[in-house]
């Protein structure tokens, strides 16, 4: 531990040894209810029988197929399977690594397709770490602080997030689509204008679903002016919304779509998706990566759609995250502390304020700490850290979200 980077900073204390469905365990056996699913990546749970056997079958057969040098089976069953879950226009599609290597390769593709350069974002979004993604990043400073100069033709525009507002959805959606106008007005004209990427459910500020409203909006004026539309479906996408992909609980749909996370249960893949008129207009070289659609990511993707399709996980996230929010929204009425419970199926957040109702950091890492102590691990998110976010597995059961309640509980109970 005494090598490793100093920058890398764990939000619990826990060393885990294994890991078994909603479950992690450390080297005594401690049993940690895990509702942080490694970011939503471990939508399987932990260690699913079908795609550890996937994965060691693989291995065994071919490790690495460098796809942009030779073809493998498991890379061709993929990108059917995919396409089969993919908007029917969308019958085109690239892998890479992480989510933040297929942001990129959304952006330069958007570019290369329209010959336009700026990019319009969306304020609170989260989409990466390397330099285009971080540069439409604004989720909070520290993803780009100490890092400038930034990509430019990058413009940040409003999202609704109605309750920083403190506005009801209508008024806070036409602020913002009016707002975007002024944009295209002043900032950026339409015809400079490659793309807009928006996460239809905001993670890393803090759980914030877009209105169906504002996203019609943005596929008018796509539409409208020629602009590419694309969802960055990163950390909702994959059934984690109660959908398979979160915009489509609303009838906007994207021009480009992104994947990673919960694709292939832990293993590295990540995605982009278009149709085949508008890929053919990147320019050669454009896309491809040594890692990319490594062999083994592929059979474990291929075996989590499996076991995403045949138990269910995508109607068990709807269900179970309705219980997760009546269970949440319950603690809200007894809490003061608990001001706001919003998201999507298992993807929710709770807003913690301090005694003023300010957002308050300080509470929500004591809820964190504490929970962890009873043997529920979460997460924390938002501007100031005041977000717990609740992201269990898709697997999840309605008597594993009671007892992950019952510890949050517990967490309350000891003070802040």
């Amino acid at each position: 531990m005494s090598h490793l980077s100093p920058l890398l900073k764990q939000s619990s204390s826990l060393f885990a040894e294994r890991g078994q469905g909603s479950f992690l365990y450390d080297a005594d056996g401690r049993a940690f209810l895990d509702f942080t699913s490694g970011i939503g990546v471990t939508s399987t749970g932990h260690c699913h029988p079908k795609v550890v056997a996937a994965a060691q079958k693989q291995v065994a057969t071919l490790i690495h197929a460098q796809y942009t040098t030779i073809l493998n089976p498991r890379l061709v069953d993929l990108t059917d399977r995919l396409y089969a879950h993919l908007p029917e226009h969308l019958d085109s599609i690239a892998f890479a690594n992480a989510g933040t290597e297929s942001v990129e390769a959304a952006l330069r593709l958007a570019r290369h397709a329209t010959k336009r350069a700026n990019i319009i974002a969306f304020s609170g979004g989260f989409h990466g770490r390397t330099m285009a993604s971080a540069s439409i990043t604004t989720s909070t400073t520290k993803i780009r602080t100490g890092y400038h100069p930034m990509m430019a033709g990058v413009v940040i525009a409003p999202f609704p997030h109605a309750y920083r507002y403190g506005w009801d959805e209508a008024r806070t959606t036409e602020f913002c689509l009016r707002e975007l106008d002024h944009i295209l007005l002043t900032q950026t004209a339409p015809e400079d204008t490659a793309a807009m990427i928006i996460e239809p459910v905001q993670g890393e500020y803090g759980y914030y679903p877009v209105t169906r409203g504002f996203l019609e909006g943005l596929r008018e004026r796509c539409d409208r002016h020629g602009i590419l539309l694309i969802f960055d479906e990163i950390q909702a996408g994959f059934g984690r919304s109660g959908k398979f992909w979160s915009h489509q609980h609303f009838s906007a749909k994207p021009d480009i779509l992104i994947t990673a996370k919960g694709l292939a249960s832990g293993f590295p893949i990540s995605a982009i998706a278009a149709n085949k008129e508008l890929m053919a207009k990147g320019l050669p070289g454009s896309q491809g990566g040594t890692y990319g659609a490594n062999a083994v990511a592929c059979a474990a993707a291929l075996a989590t759609m499996e076991v995403i399709d045949e138990e269910g996980l995508v109607e068990n996230a709807r269900k179970s995250g309705e219980y997760l929010r009546e269970r949440l929204t319950s603690l809200q009425n007894q809490h003061a502390e608990i001001d706001e419970v919003r998201g999507m199926g298992l993807m929710l957040g709770m807003e913690i304020v301090d005694k003023n109702g300010a957002p308050s950091g300080d509470r929500a890492a004591a809820l964190l700490k504490n929970s962890e102590k009873h043997g529920l691990l979460l997460l924390r998110c938002g501007i100031h850290g005041q977000v717990v976010r609740w992201l269990p597995p898709l697997i999840v059961s309605n008597k594993e979200i009671d007892a992950a309640v019952s510890k949050f509980e517990l967490a309350l109970a000891e003070g802040l």
